[in-house]
């Protein structure tokens, strides 16, 4: 017999809550949906601090509605809204300053693994790949953030559905969002959407520094680090002052993509942050209406590359529409199912398994 909405609202109305109350009663229960034997719903808190502490609910909450005849998957995302319980940054803390001298490579306390997502260019759908991949880290049980390093274009906080601003009560600290289970911090979280960065290269070192070292990040097992395209200043700074475990560099199959992924690739090994792999974004395209499956831009050119530079191929990712739907509407396809999602959850399982995340 099909489960019903009511058998889930009722299981995870015995879902007890830290301070007293449940999920039901605390009307935190979102998006709740039942697709045949899976459940898809959200648990969202009302700031980033309290989702923080929810992780063993959000556990809880799964293993209950798994246990409901006729459910054969729950998928449960936990995520905050509401206004941060501190002040905006712009009220005590500077950002954007100049660098502050280290002695040499830091690791940000509480943080196990910095996992850097590079690319030689634009447009190759790195920003994608970083969201989408800590989202499928954080479904198989990592703690995971995700950091936008991207600052002169932050497009994190749209992909991950993030409208809220970072916040600092003493100027000193900043509290980071929590998104789909994922802790991130974006320069876009400080700044009206459209509004540009114009600021010289210390000054963008010194905002990576910041966001580095005085975000409140919590303990994670991985940070995944989405960079802006290129070999600049951003890339140059995380490399030198940063223990890196190493570096994930995506590109599309054309030959004008891989000459600049080559460049990304020459550059860690100049400053000797290993290239865990590589992953071939937009490698087919399969038309939804027949079926036919074209390679828009080639195909295979980066698992040649990578069989050349002797470095693992984590995954070929398809040229998909509900990938940019996705991304648009703040819900990574990461977070839901079928073949975009197995395909990032498998480039995760892989990461975990050979223990680079």
């Amino acid at each position: 017999m099909p489960v019903t909405r009511d058998a889930v609202l009722n299981a995870l109305s015995r879902i007890a809550l830290p301070g007293g109350g449940d999920l039901v009663s605390r009307d935190m229960v979102r998006a709740l949906g039942i697709e045949g034997e899976t459940v898809r719903f959200v648990i969202e808190a009302p700031d980033p601090g309290q989702a923080a502490g929810l992780e063993s609910v959000r556990a809880a909450a799964q293993a209950a509605v798994e246990a409901l005849p006729g459910v054969a998957r729950a998928s449960v995302v936990l995520t905050a809204h509401g206004p941060a319980p501190k002040a905006p940054p712009e009220q005590g803390l500077k950002f954007g300053r100049h660098p502050t001298p280290q002695s040499g490579p830091e690791t940000p306390a509480g943080i196990d693994r910095i996992l850097a997502v590079g690319s030689g260019k634009g447009g190759v759908g790195k920003s994608t790949v970083a969201s989408n991949l800590a989202v499928a880290l954080a479904r198989q049980g990592r703690r995971v953030g995700l950091l936008d390093a991207d600052i002169y274009g932050p497009s994190q906080p749209r992909m991950m559905g993030v409208t809220r601003r970072a916040a600092s009560a003493d100027g000193k600290t900043i509290e980071p969002v929590v998104a789909h289970g994922v802790t991130m911090m974006s320069i876009g979280l400080m700044l009206d959407e459209g509004q540009a960065v114009v600021w010289r290269g210390p000054m963008l070192m010194g905002a990576l520094q910041q966001m580095l070292s005085q975000v409140n990040w919590g303990p994670l097992d991985v940070l995944v680090v989405d960079l802006p395209p290129g070999t600049g200043d951003i890339q140059l700074t995380l490399c030198q002052r940063t223990r890196l475990t190493g570096a994930i560099v995506v590109s599309t199959p054309q030959d004008v993509a891989l000459i600049d992924a080559r460049k990304a690739i020459d550059m860690f090994g100049k400053l000797g942050t290993p290239v865990l792999g590589l992953i071939e974004n937009m490698s087919t395209y399969v038309c939804p209406n027949c079926g036919h499956e074209a390679h828009i831009f080639g195909h295979g050119g980066v698992a040649a590359e990578a069989e050349a530079l002797g470095v693992p191929l984590l995954g070929a990712l398809p040229l998909a529409l509900e990938v940019r739907l996705a991304g648009d509407a703040g819900q990574p396809v990461a977070l839901g199912e079928g073949p975009q999602a197995d395909a990032y959850a498998h480039i995760a399982a892989r990461l975990i398994g050979g223990g680079m995340a």
